[in-house]
């Protein structure tokens, strides 16, 4: 192994005399640890099963990293820092620490890097190798190293080999340097390395992969999750999450097989030149584009002023990713002459929430034409410490752009930065550290304000958080109804559909349908939106795809699931609405609850393309603030605005009606803490399944008219056989139109309660009234359903 730095070696005297110290350790926690997993279980906090596995786990875990000489060259400080726990007895750090390995979910893993500000703060200071608490479940420099040693002898035993890696990081505390380090691994595995130079978006590295014909694309964050946790997430040859059974076998084949020996490094500036590409860099002012090989016509870039030495004597070899991802977004713009042109030009407010969409963002509007942009530079540093949230112990906030907090911290900033802008700004949009989310921001007109009052104090207010059901909605009605306006008709309108998670709005169906869609649901996740929608490309060109469809159809699982513990959902879709055929296959839309939004297009040209005239195949905030601003321009051009044009187009509209949704996760932020949280999340849907089948049940006034429980069974290896992965529903009306759902996090200790309504079809003189009614009982149902569960607090 290859290192920039010697360290000292131990005689073999020293080295004895190191081990019997460690032996002593081991004994100290070992007592410590059992006595504080004791006093949990007495005390109810840890149920017995959680108790008997961190009994059995904790300590052989703690033995195997505490005695590792070997992982002294790897990680310099990490036993040491062990060795400090023990002697503080921290046992509690400890106990989470070594009580299981990090869950691989969906897409890769996330955890904490530590359990409190102060450990985040010596980490962010001392580097990557500080001497903090490191284990199998939290995230830090080994567990990378492990993870990414599992990728590349994946990718080498596969036939054909995979072989080059795109490798991206946010503004996550030391995300560079982690970067780095998996660039450095890969490059020892003989792997092809592009590796972005400074904190970039997670969409970049779904544009990358396929665009430069990668075989994997790996990223360093934890989305938008507190500053204590970060994570790595895997994409395939096509820039989408793999599929579960790719991911399966790269877990318990080759992850869980690795080694401390395995992991193997090659300094960046000791690789061969043909393997190692920078991605980023400063757009050329003399069109510089590589000349020779595979990536022959793309754009070079100029290297980042003041960096140092990032480019490892690279600075000739940085392929201008972020025009390329920039250009690409901007062909999906239907009117930019209206934009460009604008009579009365919009002016937005951006919030880069400490995070990587800070450059792109604004550049993205900007070369659209939008030339009122203000960023909001509070936030717009890169600070994986997140400052303007709340870090105190216990009340560690989320920088999430669908949260109203986050939105008072965005307005707040703003009005203090522009003082005499609050009055003429139309919106403020913002993307979470990785830009793969987008929430917006509205003014409320007074007429609106009852219907639209403070989540926090319920106060009317001026300004509202959109929910995404809402965003999402106005754009598929302006997409489509654009077809409709400039050529009569939506073109091809049978072969287009859209496809959207189970838990998003089914104001998207009756849109979809109204101007002709087909509709496919699916389970919660862009991984199920885009593998969904593959499966429908499959059927299109005549072929199944393994364990989603069946006989060349799509199933539908909604009333198999119904209350059966025995019985496990299609581990993908949900239900669909006009889809019998084999002729739909341009997806014109994938939409999510969770702020998470892309366009994924037709049939691609092989496994490894974006599909035909789409986007990535997985979310994109930036790719979604534009197509926000190109609506808000319409309206506004139109003199209206989004929460009027949402009444006039989709609310009054007979073929639509009213759906309004609430949204909110228990805790708060972030999980149920420590061991004792898996206990909690598992008392919890116990009273959630015992209430699924309460005589008389109400909830916020309304009675419960019947339920489903929906088990897929890809969770059940990480929490217990007939886990209720896809959650409980509670119907309100026979037409199941209305309902609850509580949805459990599959990898981590939370859960999500989505409440829909659906309000017929007012008046215009009673639309607004009903908003207001609606919304009100939405958040006394979840109130309601809390007590029921246990779910308080």
């Amino acid at each position: 192994m290859s290192s920039s730095k010697c360290h000292s070696v131990m005689t073999e005297g020293e080295s004895r005399l190191s081990t019997m110290e460690d032996q002593t350790l081991l004994q100290q926690a070992d007592a410590g640890i059992q006595r504080y997993l004791s006093d949990e279980r007495d005390a109810g906090r840890i149920a017995g099963n959680y108790y008997k596995d961190a009994v059995a786990k904790t300590i052989p875990n703690l033995r195997k990293w505490l005695m590792a000489e070997e992982l002294d060259a790897i990680s310099p400080n990490l036993r040491e820092g062990l060795r400090e726990a023990i002697r503080a007895e921290e046992w509690i750090a400890l106990a989470n620490a070594f009580s299981r390995d990090v869950a691989f979910g969906t897409g890769g893993i996330r955890e904490k890097m530590g359990a409190s500000r102060d450990v985040i703060l010596r980490l962010k200071e001392e580097g990557i190798h500080a001497p903090i608490i490191k284990g199998p479940n939290t995230i830090n420099d080994v567990i990378y190293l492990l993870t990414s040693t599992g990728a590349a002898k994946y990718g080498k035993q596969r036939t054909p080999p995979l072989t080059k890696v795109v490798i991206g990081f946010d503004s996550r505390v030391r995300g560079s340097d982690f970067a780095r380090l998996i660039a450095s691994l890969f490059l020892a595995y003989d792997w092809t390395v592009y590796l972005f130079d400074e904190a970039c978006l997670y969409p970049s590295v779904t544009y990358a992969v396929p665009t430069l014909k990668a075989d994997v694309g790996v990223f360093i964050s934890a989305s938008h999750n507190d500053f204590r946790y970060n994570g790595y997430k895997f994409s395939c040859q096509n820039g989408s999450q793999f599929d579960p059974a790719e991911r399966a076998d790269l877990y318990k084949n080759f992850i869980t097989q690795v080694e401390f020996k395995d992991i193997k490094l090659l300094r960046l500036c000791d690789a061969a030149e043909e393997k190692l590409w920078f991605l980023g860099g400063v757009r050329s002012t003399d069109g510089r584009v590589i000349e020779t090989g595979e990536h022959k016509g793309l754009p070079l870039a100029a290297p980042l002023p003041d960096v140092g030495d990032v480019y490892a004597g690279r600075e000739h070899r940085i392929i201008d990713l972020n025009t390329m991802h920039t250009d690409h977004c901007r062909t999906f713009l239907l009117q930019p002459e209206m934009i460009t042109q604008a009579s009365k030009p919009l002016t937005i407010g951006y919030s880069a929430f400490n995070g990587s969409g800070r450059k792109a963002v604004p550049r993205l509007l900007g070369e659209a034409g939008f030339k009122n942009v203000h960023r909001i530079m509070k936030l717009d540093a890169l600070d994986g410490m997140f400052p303007a949230f709340c870090s105190d112990p216990g009340s560690e906030q989320q920088p999430d752009p669908g949260d109203w907090r986050a939105a008072d911290i965005a307005v707040n900033a703003f009005k203090e930065e522009h003082p005499g802008e609050w009055d003429a700004v139309d919106l403020i949009i913002g993307t979470d550290p990785d830009a793969d989310r987008c929430g917006v921001i509205v003014k409320v007109p007074e007429h609106q304000r009852v219907a639209y009052p403070h989540p926090g104090t319920g106060e009317p207010r001026d300004y509202s958080l959109l929910s995404a059901d809402e965003v999402w909605s106005l754009i598929l009605w302006y997409r489509l109804q654009h077809e409709v306006e400039k050529t009569g008709s939506v073109s091809d309108v049978e072969k287009k559909f859209i496809v959207l998670s189970h838990t998003t709005t089914d104001l998207l169906p009756r849109i979809a349908r109204k101007y002709g869609l087909g509709v496919l649901k699916t389970w919660v996740g862009f991984a199920q939106l885009a593998a969904g929608t593959r499966a429908v490309w499959d059927l299109h060109q005549g072929r199944d795809t393994d364990g989603l469809t069946e006989g060349g159809k799509l199933p539908f699982y909604e009333e198999g699931c119904r209350n059966s513990g025995d019985l496990v959902c299609n581990r993908t879709f949900h239900s669909w609405e006009g889809m019998e055929d084999r002729q739909r296959c341009f997806n014109v839309a994938a939409l999510e609850q969770s702020n998470g939004f892309s366009l994924l297009g037709d049939v691609p040209v092989d496994g490894r393309s974006l599909g035909g005239g789409g986007h990535v195949r997985d979310k994109d905030g930036t790719f979604a603030a534009l197509l926000v601003a190109e609506l808000a321009a319409y309206a506004k051009e139109r003199g209206t605005n989004l929460l009027d044009l949402a009444d006039e187009k989709l609310y009054l509209d007979p073929d639509i009606g009213l759906y309004v949704s609430f949204y909110e996760p228990d805790p708060i932020d972030g999980e149920y803490e420590g061991l004792a949280g898996y206990t909690k999340k598992r008392n919890i849907l116990n009273k959630a399944e015992d209430a699924c089948s309460t005589a008389g049940l109400e909830l916020g006034g309304l009675p419960v008219k019947g339920t489903v429980a929906y088990r897929t069974g890809k969770y059940d290896a990480v929490n217990w056989e007939g886990f209720p992965d896809e959650g409980y529903r509670f119907f309100f009306d026979e037409e199941r139109q209305s309902h609850l759902t509580i949805r459990p996090s599959g990898t981590s200790n939370a859960l999500r309660f989505h409440v829909q309504l659906f309000g017929g079809r007012p008046s215009r003189e009673a639309l607004i009234a009903r908003k207001a009614e609606l919304r009100a009982t939405t958040v006394r149902i979840v109130k309601d359903i809390r007590q029921v569960i246990g779910a308080v607090g």
